[in-house]
């Protein structure tokens, strides 16, 4: 990162008003950083962020950035926050992401064309408050700066960081004396989540909340995370202890590096207060899901969808999501011989893991069809848990210091191509031991790694396969394995859009449309199986997918559509499983989707309302 402020303000100044004004950059600079970053770059075009902090001591109602590009550089999309062009590129906050704590962050997204993406960050303000202004840049491949910054280029990605803010010790102490001098001011509840500032909920004790246009968390949930963190007051006007940790984080931003994204979302805490795995659940809320997106085969945008965006997330989340499961065909290769995941591949999962990180969401990443290669028979048994293991290994590694919101899957709906009957001795003895690969695989990365929730399945995600043949692999951590299964009965109703069966549940009114088995009382003692079999058990069960396909040609259907989803969610929370909906992002006849995916728009807010009501 290179930061370097107010060059020509010191010019104009001369000696005596140089000191003078490196005095003022140090107490006013402080204020409010912005960086910029590149995370995902395909050569003609890129996805970025602009990462804004609060570095003062008080909250700040607004921001605005300006920046330039050295090169010819057209932003085609942007999100979170309102961007236009001049000559230069000038953002101000969206209103619900304007207002920022002491040390708190947002970020606005960016896509743009173009291949010479050096940058110059021109101001940085704070609505009503003080600025930052710098012509700092950064490059691909390399940045300098008189501070300790440095260029940030992960491991698995040219990701890139151009950043304007207080940079010096100087100015961090400057800032902690200026605020240990005074007292008073308006004090706020805050939680200090793994040593970031977060809202605290009025309204509920436990879990992630949504108050006043911004994530916040249960005073409990707070309170339960591992480490020093709980619930703290923020003022006004900061205490000396409290500008010495605003001093202290000031410090440490301006002398390390920095990732594509990853400051609100990555941890180095590997555990969530000791809750078991069935306790973790309960805070997961209801959940939707990525689908036919970056499990697509052939690249994201490959089964119809637009590339992800901070602001689809967002929208899922004001909706009432508290949990995103991400579908990943993780066969993108730079070595397929030994199954070397490309870098670019994995830097653009881990961009859209923290688009949910950063709206405070729970995140399931799985392992997804991938194109059909893990076959659970004795002939594919050692090809499918060699490859699983070299993969898993490699993406345990990459998101083995992100902490307990996300949790890894190891498979999906395992399954002997075109055979949906039940299974034989081998093949649910060869899928159990794909469960135990991934979990081995997982846990000897350590880190984060070797407790985490990790997230296994029964054969096929049938729930009475499951119940029958499952065997939950052997862990060396305690209480920190979940269960997977899906639900799509009756499949007449759900699925199968050649088919009559147009009604569902105790409100059908034609007999002669309606499915004669897999009503109310059925799902119910379904689920009550996983409830008995593995929620009872110390086992937490998801419920990865579950919907009904629209039938826009048939009349009412959609009434039929609203009562099966309300009816499935209600029970499953009932029965202690996480509900997670499948959205294929289709909005058309046979579809599931219920947000435009460009957009984040609701098409069925019917259908959400319903879901997000049944899990309150």
């Amino acid at each position: 990162m290179l930061k370097h402020q107010f060059s020509k303000a010191l010019r104009a100044l001369g000696f005596g008003g140089a000191v003078f004004a490196a005095s003022l950059m140090a107490s006013q600079a402080s204020a409010l950083e912005c960086e910029h970053s590149i995370s995902n770059d395909w050569g003609a075009g890129f996805t970025g962020a602009m990462k804004v902090t609060n570095n003062d001591s008080s909250p700040i109602t607004g921001w605005r950035v300006e920046w330039a590009y050295s090169g010819n550089v057209n932003i085609v999309n942007s999100w979170n926050a309102s961007v236009t062009k001049g000559s230069n590129y000038v953002a101000v906050d969206a209103g619900w992401n304007g207002n920022l704590q002491p040390s708190q962050s947002t970020e606005f997204g960016l896509q743009g064309d173009g291949a010479d993406r050096n940058v110059t960050i021109i101001s940085c303000v704070a609505e009503g408050g003080s600025s930052s202004s710098s012509s700092s840049s950064s490059s691909s491949s390399s940045s300098s700066s008189s501070s300790s910054s440095t260029s940030s280029t992960s491991s698995s990605s040219s990701s890139t960081s151009s950043s304007s803010s207080s940079s010096s010790s100087t100015s961090s102490s400057s800032s902690s004396s200026s605020s240990s001098s005074s007292s008073g001011g308006n004090c706020v509840a805050m939680c200090n989540w793994y040593g970031e500032n977060r809202p605290v909920c009025a309204n509920q004790n436990n879990g992630w909340g949504w108050e006043n246009n911004q994530s916040c968390i249960g005073a409990n949930t707070c309170n339960d995370q591992w480490g020093d963190g709980g619930v703290v007051s923020s003022c006004g006007t900061s205490s000396s202890s409290s500008s010495s940790s605003s001093s202290s984080t000031s410090s440490s931003s301006s002398s390390s590096s920095s990732t594509s994204s990853t400051s609100s979302s990555s941890s180095s805490s590997s555990s969530s207060g000791g809750l078991s795995a069935v306790e973790f659940s309960q805070q997961m809320g209801l959940g939707w899901n990525l689908g036919n997106s970056l499990e697509a085969i052939g690249g994201e945008t490959a089964w119809g969808n637009p590339m992800v965006t901070q602001q689809l997330i967002n929208s899922i989340k004001a909706a009432g999501f508290d949990t995103i499961r991400i579908p990943v065909a993780w066969s993108q290769f730079s070595d397929e011989a030994n199954f070397v995941i490309n870098s670019n591949w994995i830097a653009r999962v881990e961009e859209v893991v923290n688009y949910a990180l950063s709206a405070d969401m729970y995140v399931v990443m799985n392992q997804h069809w991938d194109g059909g290669w893990m076959q659970p028979t004795y002939a594919q048994q050692e090809y499918v848990n060699n490859r699983l293991h070299i993969m898993w290994t490699q993406i345990a590694n990459h998101f083995k210091d992100y902490d307990s919101r996300l949790l890894f899957a190891g498979t999906n709906e395992v399954m002997v191509e075109g055979d949906y009957g039940t299974p034989t001795v081998e093949y649910y003895t060869v899928q159990n031991s794909f469960n135990q690969t991934f979990v081995d695989a997982v846990r000897a990365t350590g880190g984060a790694n070797a407790s985490r929730y990790l997230v296994v399945q029964g054969f096929n995600t049938n729930i009475d396969h499951t119940v029958n043949f499952a065997v939950v692999p052997t862990d060396p951590a305690t209480n920190r394995l979940m269960m997977e299964v899906h639900y799509y009965d009756p499949y007449n109703f759900t699925l199968n859009t050649n088919s009559n069966i147009t009604q569902w549940g105790v409100i059908a009114t034609d007999p002669s449309v309606t499915e004669t088995w897999a009503n109310e009382s059925y799902v119910d003692a379904t689920f009550q199986k996983m409830k008995t079999n593995f929620v009872d058990q110390g086992i937490a069960v998801i419920l990865g997918e579950y919907g009904v396909v629209s039938r826009a040609n048939v009349a009412g259907h959609e009434t039929y559509r609203v009562y099966w989803n309300q009816y499935i969610t209600q029970s499953a929370v009932d029965h202690g499983m996480v509900p997670i909906y499948w959205d294929n992002g289709y909005s058309g006849d046979g579809g599931m989707a219920l947000f435009d995916r460009a957009s984040g728009n609701q098409l069925y807010p019917n259908i959400i309302n319903a879901i997000i009501n049944a899990g309150n």
